[in-house]
């Protein structure tokens, strides 16, 4: 445990330096840097391929359900992604500096609000290993230094991944403690990272209910909460049926593994009295368990839902379903049992839609529009760093541009207060 104390305060200490520097660093310098680590995980996809063998050996051994050995798994197409994802970044305005707002006072103060970087940030993430680059990336741009405690299932390929980073700083002349990753599987690591208050600005954990819940219970440092990703679809009785067949089965079927992935389907009473159980159906054919609730449950090839599949992140072939009496009932179901991550509404109602939006204050509300858009990177930003479910600071996916905060630039002309 001291060893890990000792290791942990180094890497703290290291991290508070680069983050100074990093705080003024050019925007070219930090486009640099991503640019030449893209080249670098490009050329070393094969180090890349095999550390990652390592860990689905290591997952596999472990007993890792299949849709978490699918999160782990990196291939050749994956590793184009993380090469996208950090070029993409790389292309994105500089976020550092730029003027939220300016206005002149009747003292003759002049006011400007301008972005600054939060300073170092501390990642816990679980699995994922592509996180390595886009949390490191992420936080570069915004011009923060980053701790990366990645999960003890990715560790090799984290490190492979980890290294890439490191060769574009170096290629920039940043500082190469700008991007640092825990180099142990100890736990204890995790429990120095929350109590970093020292070192540490804010934490982000990216993982199950278990990691996020140790995190928010345990951490003296501010946190951007990522709880369950507990998304409904919700088919309503003005819905297009070809549209809600091919978004109901994206929705869930896509990736099972990731937190945009459907886990309830409700639908209007309306809808089913029109269209009967087409949407189970569907989903029945595509392999996935159906868990449903009343009338639903009486179609055959479904499992009878229990009290506790509502409200509950499956991340697997399996959904709950019911029918619910309108909007209304969608919207009461979602109050009760979401997590305020993605919700997404299945209408050629405008109005009907409009009263979904309004009435429903989930990070992301969709509508006619697969849940697993839930995603920084679809939603232009390169990558996500993860999406904050709670409503201080950022909400929904947390890139680039949410990794700032600000000060205020105030300039007078001699000016004193009367």
């Amino acid at each position: 445990m001291e060893d890990v104390s000792k290791l942990m305060r180094k890497i703290g200490v290291a991290a508070r330096a680069a983050a100074a520097e990093l705080a003024f660093a050019p925007a070219e310098a930090k486009q640099a840097a991503l640019e030449a680590a893209a080249r670098a995980v490009e050329a070393r996809q094969a180090e890349i391929i095999a550390a990652n063998a390592q860990d689905m050996a290591f997952g596999a051994a472990k007993g890792l359900s299949p849709a978490m050995m699918d999160r782990l798994t990196l291939d050749a197409g994956r590793i184009a992604g993380i090469v996208d994802g950090l070029r993409a970044i790389a292309a994105q305005p500089d976020p550092v500096g730029r003027v939220l707002a300016e206005w002149d006072q009747p003292t003759g103060l002049h006011i400007q609000r301008v972005a600054t970087p939060l300073g170092v940030i501390g990642v816990i993430y679980e699995s994922r290993p592509n996180v390595t680059a886009d949390a490191g990336a992420l936080c570069l741009k915004a011009g923060n230094a980053v701790i990366l405690r990645g999960g003890s299932e990715s560790f090799h390929s984290s490190t492979a991944i980890h290294g890439c980073m490191v060769e574009g700083l170096r290629a920039a002349g940043l500082p190469e403690a700008a991007i640092q990753l825990v180099p142990t599987r100890d736990r204890a690591a995790v429990s120095a990272m929350l109590q970093a208050v020292e070192f540490i600005d804010v934490i982000v954990p990216r993982g199950g209910k278990g990691l996020v819940g140790l995190v928010q219970a345990e951490a003296r440092v501010p946190v951007f909460a990522h709880l369950e990703g507990i998304c409904h679809v919700y088919a309503d009785g003005d819905a297009d049926l070809e549209k809600a067949r091919r978004v109901v089965l994206n929705a869930k079927t896509r990736r099972t593994g990731i937190c945009g992935s459907a886990e309830c389907l409700l639908i209007d009473r309306a809808f089913y009295a029109k269209h009967g159980a087409v949407l189970i159906e569907d989903l029945l054919a595509a392999g996935v368990e159906v868990r449903a609730e009343g009338e639903l449950a009486q179609i055959p090839g479904t499992v009878s839902a229990q009290p506790d599949d509502f409200g509950r992140e499956f991340l697997d072939m399996i959904i709950a379903a019911k029918l619910v009496d309108g909007v209304d009932g969608a919207i009461a179901h979602i109050r009760r049992y979401g997590s305020s991550h993605t919700e997404s509404i299945l209408t050629e109602n405008d109005a009907t839609a409009a009263r979904f939006f309004q009435r429903l204050d989930s990070a992301i509300m969709m509508r006619n529009a697969s849940t697993q858009f839930a995603d920084g990177g679809e939603f232009g930003m390169g990558a996500e760093i993860g999406i904050a479910t709670g409503k201080m600071h950022a909400r929904g996916p947390v890139g680039a541009e949410q990794l700032t905060s600000f000060k205020y630039l105030v300039t007078g002309d001699g000016t004193c207060r009367a």
